[in-house]
């Protein structure tokens, strides 16, 4: 493959089959498919949207929904709170595409509204138990900010918009199937006392990836988001999210050096490359990556037990190997990293290496 450094290395026909099940299983509960692709970050994979019928998205900033824009996408979500310092790029893209944003109080509304040059679609955030943004379900404050809306011109309330990311912590599929139906319950309470005041064509839009991957019926909202499903992760691996064959992404780097003492290699490959996310699994062993050895065509073996990346700094990976393993690399082999998060670690490597494709690029942001 000619790999020299710390690489993204991407199953192309298992990521395609993601995006498929996916796509298909929103189909079946009627809803909107409106995938984040913060994970992805590429107008080539955007395309394999495209391919099964994808129209909108998601995407985390206002630099990301312009670089998706200039490739043709025209309904366009940024999943962030809106930024006031950013009203200028916010005019912009309201310009050349359908732009949704997100609210959470009065004070970004009446600023939306006095210095919106376009009219746009807002959806409020709400936090059905996550505890990192959006209004409370049921804070009264949600009824307020509802209202505020409703008295301006430029915006228009699309719906109400929740992400559960603490479906992240769970470890198995009854746990975030319990989760999904707690949140789902607060998600729909905090609606509900919205359509009693008179707003009742409001839509419902959630999305995390182990609640989406988990569960089938999605028929109580309008709308998913999830975006990691595309490649997957060793911390999706332990949620349960996916199988160790739905990964479809490692990160492909060099051994440097050798510690038979330890039973340990270094890799070049650290922190600023995977990422300093972690899991820590069901043995209460903590994990900044899975370990797998390349194959003949360009992608890789299953997951080894017992090997896995123990440490990283800023360039090194220290990886731990079973003795057997460790007998048989030498310097200058790849190890192919299974990723803690494949989202922090594409946007640090920003570069495909597909084994049946052209290298394909990550947008430049």
């Amino acid at each position: 493959m000619g790999i020299q450094t710390p690489t993204l290395v991407l199953n192309q026909r298992q990521a395609k089959q993601n995006i498929q099940r996916m796509a298909d299983k929103a189909k079946q509960s009627g809803v909107r498919f409106r995938p984040h692709f913060k994970t992805h970050q590429s107008a080539e994979i955007g395309q394999w949207f495209r391919d099964v019928g994808v129209e909108s998205i998601t995407v985390s900033s206002l630099d990301m929904a312009l670089y998706f824009a200039n490739h043709g996408w025209q309904d366009i979500t940024v999943a962030f709170p809106a930024n006031p310092l950013e009203i200028d790029k916010i005019n912009e893209l309201a310009g050349c595409t359908q732009l949704n944003l997100l609210v959470e109080s009065e004070d970004i509304v009446w600023f939306l509204e006095k210095n919106l040059e376009r009219n746009l679609n807002v959806w409020i955030k709400v936090d059905t138990g996550y505890g990192r943004t959006g209004i409370p379900w049921d804070a009264e404050r949600l009824i307020a900010v509802a209202n505020a809306v409703d008295q301006t011109k430029q915006l228009q309330l699309k719906g109400l918009l929740t992400h559960a990311g603490h479906s992240y912590g769970y470890r198995t599929k009854d746990q975030v199937k319990a989760l999904y139906q707690d949140y789902l319950f607060k998600f729909k309470s905090a609606n509900q006392r919205l359509v009693d005041i008179g707003f009742d064509q409001l839509e419902l839009s959630l999305g995390d990836t182990p609640s989406c991957s988990i569960m089938d019926d999605f028929s109580d909202v309008d709308e998913i988001r999830p975006g990691n499903f595309v490649f997957y992760d060793l911390m999706q691996l332990n949620i349960g999210s996916c199988n160790e064959d739905e990964i479809a992404l490692v990160v492909a780097c060099p051994v440097v050096a050798k510690h038979e003492e330890r039973s340990e290699v270094i890799v070049y490959g650290g922190a600023v490359h995977l990422s300093k996310d972690f899991v820590i699994d069901q043995q209460g062993v903590k994990s900044y990556g899975g370990v797998s050895l390349p194959q003949p065509d360009g992608t890789w073996g299953p997951i080894l037990s017992n090997c896995f990346v123990s440490s990283l700094s800023q360039e090194h990976g220290i990886v731990r190997l079973d003795k057997a393993t460790f007998e048989t690399i030498r310097l200058g082999d790849l190890l192919m990293i299974i990723p803690a998060h494949s989202c922090l670690t594409v946007n640090l490597l920003k570069k495909y290496v597909a084994p049946e494709h052209q290298e394909i690029h990550v947008a430049k942001i």
